[in-house]
């Protein structure tokens, strides 16, 4: 597997961003003021994040995604620790993450990968969406916000 910035000449690969957000109005926003990148194999695109400078020093990692049928073969991770080490590479000092207080499974990997809960945006989903968004048979209404020194 190959991870590396979307050249500019490349669309984005909106079908897997929306895996991981299903607001393309917000998914269309934040990947023209970030940098995005894929991860592929075999000249397919199997994942992608985005990161995104929110303030002097900080960055935020905005989206993570992997294709269905690459679940579970630690890819996530992969793209988790890559966002990190870029972040890093880039200057950063900070990396912040947040992710619904449904996402059960992304929550145990940010925490593995090395960020902390700092706060809770309550109501965060029911505010920015106008679906209600359910996973793990859990109502997403809360963000939960993570960070990570660099």
């Amino acid at each position: 597997m190959n991870i590396r910035n979307l050249n500019s000449n490349e669309n984005y690969p909106m079908e897997l961003l929306l895996l991981a957000d299903p607001s393309r109005k917000i998914v269309e926003e934040y990947v023209k003021r970030g940098e995005c990148f894929i991860a592929e194999t075999e000249n397919q695109i199997i994942g992608t994040y985005v990161l995104l400078s929110t303030r002097p020093e900080t960055v935020e990692l905005v989206n993570i995604a992997v294709a269905e049928e690459m679940h579970g073969r630690g890819i996530g991770k992969q793209l988790v620790l890559h966002a990190i080490q870029t972040a890093r590479g880039k200057g950063f000092k900070t990396i912040e993450i947040g992710t619904g207080n449904s996402s059960i499974g992304q929550l145990a990997l940010y925490q593995k990968c090395g960020f902390r809960i700092v706060g809770v945006d309550i109501e965060f989903f029911i505010r920015h969406y106008i679906e209600k968004i359910y996973e793990n048979g859990i109502q997403c209404t809360d963000m939960i916000r993570l960070s990570q020194d660099l």
